[in-house]
């Protein structure tokens, strides 16, 4: 550790963002933090974010988290054979179990919420109460590779149909400052391509980086990591992923530290109206 920073007078809050696989960097990421003692107070997850969110916020660092991840395999998260059928999410959800244990979202060490969609009113729910496991299958749940998850009455699906990186969330419980982490900065391409495949993932590309943008107006200091050589469907390049969150948390360090610090300038923002999100 590089010497622990303490600080009374501020609530500071962490938002992990989506990004399947490219996640594993969120790993580096913690390990910068661990580094310099960072404690934060508040924490949010949207998809990957919130499985990397929810242990973290159980006191899981990034020792044990990297076990984890070492063994884990694809078919432990997608667990239908067939991958041209949408598979159910119980591979998640035994991931989460077997890791924190059958909880609530309310029984994680630090106070977290996992960000999804319910599609039947098309609202974004941030889910703090609840079954954990099921609060973040929801939130990773990406239509056409999961079934939608039931939550009450609520069919929930991924969080970054409408808020991949959940910076205002922590703003909403109080947090005076927020640090983000994006493990997708580099979402967007383009293509010369015409034909209809190439055109509608660019297509996709464009739409997801719109729900991006609410995350580096909400936070202030994003941990934006370089993970355009990785695939998010592929599992490969752990400590590559891992390398590249750390340099990236470390490159923005000096601005983190002023936050820990109480010298950094709070940023200005609206308050979200409460139809945007629905609080559960």
């Amino acid at each position: 550790m590089k010497g622990g920073l303490f600080r009374k007078k501020h609530k500071i809050g962490l938002a992990f963002g989506g990004g399947g696989a490219r996640g594993f960097s969120h790993l580096g990421v913690i390990k910068a933090f661990e580094e310099y003692g960072l404690d934060f107070d508040y924490i949010s997850g949207t998809s990957v974010g919130s499985i990397i969110g929810a242990v973290y916020a159980n006191g899981m660092g990034f020792e044990e988290l990297y076990s984890i991840a070492k063994k884990l395999k694809t078919s432990d998260i997608r667990t239908n054979k067939f991958y041209s059928f949408t598979s159910k999410t119980d591979g998640i959800e035994n991931l989460m179990i077997s890791t924190l244990g059958d909880i609530n979202v309310e029984d994680l060490k630090k106070p977290f919420s996992a960000v999804a969609v319910d599609i039947k009113s098309t609202k974004q729910v941030c889910i703090s109460h609840g079954n954990l496991a099921k609060a973040v299958a929801g939130s990773c749940c990406v239509p056409l590779f999961f079934e939608p998850v039931k939550f009450g009455d609520r069919l929930l699906c991924d969080g970054g149909l409408q808020n991949t990186i959940p910076a205002e969330i922590p703003r909403h419980f109080g947090c005076d400052y927020v640090v983000a982490v994006d493990c997708n900065s580099t979402r967007t391409y383009g293509t010369d391509s015409t034909k209809t495949l190439d055109v509608l993932g660019c297509s996709i590309r464009i739409l997801m980086k719109s729900n991006a943008v609410k995350g580096y107006v909400y936070s202030d200091v994003m941990v934006a990591v370089d993970n355009k050589k990785f695939k998010s469907t592929k599992l490969s390049g752990l400590d590559e992923m891992v390398d590249e969150g750390y340099k990236a948390a470390i490159d923005v360090m000096p601005q983190i530290i002023k936050i820990f610090q109480g010298k950094a300038k709070k940023i200005k923002t609206k308050k979200f109206d409460k139809d945007e999100i629905e609080y559960i």
